[in-house]
């Protein structure tokens, strides 16, 4: 079995090459404008995944998938030619959910932004439901019944002391 390290040089290969490929020497017509975005290969060295994005429709996407089904023997070769490997991996296109899965969350964190705006438009419209200070404060009337400065209900410092005792 052959190591991590190994498997992802031959990924980064593989990447390259059907880039390439892709680019100059299939000509099918019903290849889009498309974009490899990643390779995956196996531990073993014998099966090899090809993640791909196409710009355009669903109708595009469709039509360059047949393209690149139809082209796959073509470019098992040309990878087993360039990157001479004793047993040539099998190739597996599959269509990259990524863009998607990108537009849904801009989507997601779009809404979330209106609807963060909204509320703080009502909060700068919004009132107290009732006084603005809700905690209660003594009245000054109470203070000034006192008459030397201490509350009403303080105790002699006497008392205090007999409690002790």
């Amino acid at each position: 079995m052959a190591d991590a390290p190994r498997a992802r040089k031959l990924a980064e290969r593989i990447q390259q090459i059907v880039a390439r490929m892709l680019d100059t020497r299939i000509k099918d017509p019903r290849l889009g404008f498309v974009t490899v975005t990643d390779v995956r290969v196996t531990g073993d060295l014998q099966n090899a995944t090809i993640f791909y994005t196409v710009l355009g429709s669903e109708e595009e996407r469709r039509s360059s998938a047949a393209a690149l089904a139809s082209a796959k023997g073509l470019i098992r070769s040309e990878v087993g030619k360039q990157t001479g490997v004793r047993l040539t991996p099998t190739i597996e296109f599959v269509l990259d959910a990524v863009p998607e899965t990108a537009a849904s969350l801009e989507e997601a964190l779009r809404t979330a932004a209106e609807r963060d705006a909204e509320v703080a438009a009502l909060a700068s419209r919004a009132s107290y439901a009732g006084e603005p200070d809700p905690y209660r404060r003594p009245a000054e009337e109470d203070e000034d019944e006192a008459g030397d400065g201490e509350p009403a209900d303080a105790q002699p410092a006497d008392d205090l002391g007999d409690r002790r005792a």
